[in-house]
């Protein structure tokens, strides 16, 4: 799938950006997209800046270089530490942390007086559909009761560090990300192997509901929040069609023209992996992008056959 790169126009004025997290899947495709749009991109990196744009920051030591802060007219927040892998205590602190940690300190940083005359106008700030908790067959959207399970936590103690820069007058958007879809990263790159050897299947019962979103989709949807300035607080960046985990074994399947005749039962993934199994690839969350489509968003691929042949062709 080609990541979309829209012309300048009239309503697309052009902005400096700061973007963290962008070595990442989802933040590299961000930088190389709305660069080629015209856009200035200030990624904040944890090392010394080897360019006038980098801003050099460090979240664990509470640092961060606010001066190369001062002219960005947007933030896009996607910092944080990998959830995709056994939980340890350790691994859960460093989870929880490495969001919050480094919200604060940034929204402390944007809110402050280093740029009164200056600070951004918007701040979209990572977050993800985990904040619903599992959730059954319940349709869920931007008004839902939120869970109580670690992931849940993590995400209401990330949100909330968002505070100052909503205090200082920023608009801030919770971007509650669902499962990215990309052939070169994440969930989809890792099942690909596997369905391509006949050897994919569902996992647990397969009645899991899982929320999804292209990630052209993706930073589309980042491209209209930028620039949409009706849009604030929590808004779910995922599909307007969620599936079972069965069925987006079996479309995955048809798409590759691959059998999906496997499954791996729960207590094989709890032992595996975990409580990160039980509250990721086993939740269900059958989540719905009602302020996207209020606001005005059209979708792409919103289905998930769509997004596959689009993204595996």
């Amino acid at each position: 799938m080609t990541i979309p790169v829209l012309p300048p126009h009239e309503s697309w004025t052009r902005m400096v950006i700061a973007i963290s997290g962008s070595s990442g899947l989802i933040g590299a495709s961000l930088v190389r997209s709305l660069g080629a749009q015209g856009h200035e991109i200030r990624p904040l990196v944890r090392r010394v800046a080897q360019s006038p744009n980098e801003i050099t920051w460090n979240p664990e030591q509470g640092t961060i270089d606010a001066e190369r802060l001062a002219g960005v007219d947007a933030v896009i927040h996607l910092a944080g530490e990998n959830i995709a892998q056994r939980w340890t205590q350790s691994v859960k602190q460093h989870i929880r942390d490495s969001r919050v940690q480094s919200t604060v300190l940034l929204a402390r940083t944007l809110a402050s007086g280093y740029a009164r005359d200056q600070r951004p106008s918007v701040l979209l700030s990572g977050s993800a559909i985990g904040i619903y908790g599992n959730r059954g067959d319940e349709t869920l959207d931007e008004q839902s009761a939120l869970g109580s399970d670690f992931l849940a936590d993590v995400c209401k103690q990330w949100e909330a560090a968002t505070a100052p820069a909503a205090d200082a007058g920023i608009r801030v958007v919770h971007v509650r990300t669902g499962l990215v879809l990309s052939k070169s990263g994440g969930a989809l790159a890792k099942l690909l192997p596997l369905f391509r050897l006949g050897a994919g299947g569902r996992l647990g019962n397969g009645r899991q509901w899982m929320s999804w979103i292209a990630l052209a989709e993706y930073v589309e949807a980042i491209g209209f929040l930028l620039r949409n300035e009706s849009v604030s607080g929590p808004c779910n960046l995922v599909a307007p069609n969620p599936v079972t985990n069965e069925e987006f074994t079996r479309v995955l399947g048809r798409v590759l023209r691959r059998p999906e005749p496997l499954n791996v039962p729960r207590f094989a993934l709890k032992l595996a992996l975990g409580d990160m199994a039980l509250e990721t690839l086993l939740a269900s969350q059958r989540v719905r992008p009602r302020v996207l489509l209020e606001a005005g968003f059209r979708f792409t691929y919103p289905t998930l056959e769509s997004a596959f042949r689009a993204e595996l062709h």
